[in-house]
């Protein structure tokens, strides 16, 4: 692609406003869930689809965003995807009180979830194309380094704006959308279209097939591992998702180039990013609802807590990528996994002190946002060294897919962890303060169902040992966030394991697909 006329540091700064939306809109939302609920009068499953509905479409249409990005323009699908997210996002924040207001603000985020698969893979590409190999590991470690850490400020700014209403949550990335589309304009990034036949039926299969699957794993906690529709929509998912790989090997040209995982390190690559992201991304949501339930934080301090994760992140991040480009991969991300499941088992640890002021507990989340940082960045752009300069778009979106589906099965697994160790612990705390089995199991599904709002209600009126039973949920809920966290470091063992087994040292050479 012809980049001469391009401001590559103004294009990674444009590309870092853009990707900034959709990292903080992944944190953002589900610290306003109970504004929401209470706000829309929304259902169980209704409040559920406001995050499941985004993951479901960003994972099942993020092959289709980065094929289109090669051949219709990577600058071009930044654009699309940029208005798209952004209509989505305003039309969220419009969403109308009343019995339509459910099925609205479920379709929006939807929506959101397709502007935001268009968006990131052009937007990943613009940055691999701007920058030479020999500066990448430096320019990747400040993209995934700043949009990361401006992942914290989703919490933190979240906060502040639910208290003015938790519509601006969704209508603060209209200011960030014409910002981003005005530093697009001013870098003038390479569009070099790839003209190209479209593979349809594989986009439709891909669609269908790993849309299915997140749909199972994300709801795998609700409806329960042994229902039907969990395991029928795993198993179809899985099934169409072979049936989309059996087509791609017999089409010209694919949505897929199948074949590029007969490279074993890309293989090994992006079972890592699936790995590491089984710990990073639900590690937003369950630190969230540590914090408010467990330690009392408002959500604004919530959104302070993992500010510190992301103070290591962003810094260690810089230390992988000056490695990545000096040596290659491999170190840093051994070093980054094993880094961080240290730390995520230090945090763990330290989940039963619930003095908010800790120093003890904060020094633990800042390694393991270090050991995060160092991982990121160097195996992402590790996969995309590792393909041909005209698919950046195409990878992106089998690195981003592999990320999503990793972030799924994370929150499935410990998600369901979460919930049987939370009402076993409640069962065990209420009975030795009179409860019932049925007062504690109502208590825990709605600690996990509206992130305890309804049950800090119902403890509040229950008498002179109200305080009591708040306590033992509070402490129930910490042991049982522990035992998720302890997931989380076992998580990022194994990708420390995958990395010494199939990641090869050194810098790869830029090699087609075969």
């Amino acid at each position: 692609m012809d980049t001469a006329g391009t401001n590559k540091k103004l294009a990674l700064a444009a590309m870092i406003c853009a990707v900034a939306m959709t990292f903080i809109d992944q944190t953002i939302v589900s610290i306003a869930i109970p504004d929401l609920q209470k706000d829309l009068k929304l259902g169980e499953s209704g409040a559920q689809w406001i995050v499941n509905g985004y993951l479901v479409a960003l994972a099942a249409l993020f092959l289709f965003g980065g094929r289109i990005a090669d051949i219709r323009g990577h600058k071009r699908m930044v654009m699309v995807g940029i208005a798209v997210f952004t209509f989505a996002s305003a039309m969220c924040g419009a969403t109308p009180t009343g019995s339509i207001s459910e099925a609205w603000i479920v379709f929006f985020r939807v929506v959101q979830g397709v502007g935001a698969a268009i968006m990131f893979p052009a937007a990943l590409a613009i940055v691999v194309d701007a920058f030479p190999v020999e500066e990448r590991g430096k320019a990747m470690a400040a993209f995934f380094g700043i949009a990361g850490g401006l992942t914290a400020v989703g919490p933190l700014a979240g906060g502040f704006l639910i208290e003015i209403s938790w519509r601006t949550i969704f209508w603060i990335n209209v200011p960030v959308a014409v910002v981003a589309i005005l530093l697009t304009l001013k870098a003038n990034p390479g569009n070099e279209p790839r003209p190209a036949k479209l593979d349809y039926r594989g986009a439709v299969l891909a669609a269908i097939g790993l849309g299915l699957l997140v749909l199972g794993l994300q709801q795998a906690s609700d409806w329960g591992w042994d229902s039907p529709a969990t395991i029928g929509s795993i198993i179809a998912g899985i099934a169409v998702i072979g049936l989309f790989i059996r087509t791609e090997l017999r089409t010209d040209p694919p949505l897929m180039q199948v074949r590029i995982f007969r490279n074993s390190a890309f293989a090994g690559d992006n079972l890592v990013l699936l790995l590491i992201s089984i710990a990073f991304v639900p590690m937003f949501l369950f630190a969230s609802m540590y914090c408010q339930i467990s330690l009392g934080f408002s959500a604004s301090e919530a959104g302070g807590y993992l500010g510190i994760f992301f103070g290591g992140f962003v810094i260690a991040a810089q230390w992988g990528g000056r490695m990545l480009d000096a040596i290659g991969a491999k170190r840093p991300v051994m070093i980054g996994c094993a880094v961080a499941a240290v730390g995520y088992y230090l945090w763990a640890k330290s989940m039963v002190d619930t003095d908010p002021g800790s120093w003890n507990q904060w020094w633990r989340v800042v390694i393991a946002g270090a050991g995060s940082g160092m991982v990121l960045g160097p195996i992402t752009t590790d996969a995309l060294n590792r393909a041909p300069q005209t698919s950046y778009g195409e990878v992106t979106g089998i690195t981003q897919t592999a990320r999503n589906v990793g972030a799924s099965l994370g929150i499935a697994i410990l998600g369901t962890i979460l919930i049987s160790e939370n009402r076993s612990n409640i069962e065990s705390s209420f009975e030795q303060l009179g409860a019932s089995k049925e007062q504690a199991d109502a208590v825990a599904a709605s600690i996990t169902q509206s992130g305890g709002g309804e049950a800090s209600s119902a403890i509040a009126s229950g008498g002179e040992k109200a305080q009591e039973f708040f306590a033992a949920v509070q402490s129930s809920f910490a042991e049982s966030t522990e035992v998720v966290f302890y997931g989380m470091a076992v998580a990022m063992l194994l990708g420390l394991i995958v990395t010494a087994l199939r990641v090869p040292p050194g810098k790869p050479p830029e090699a087609p697909i075969e």
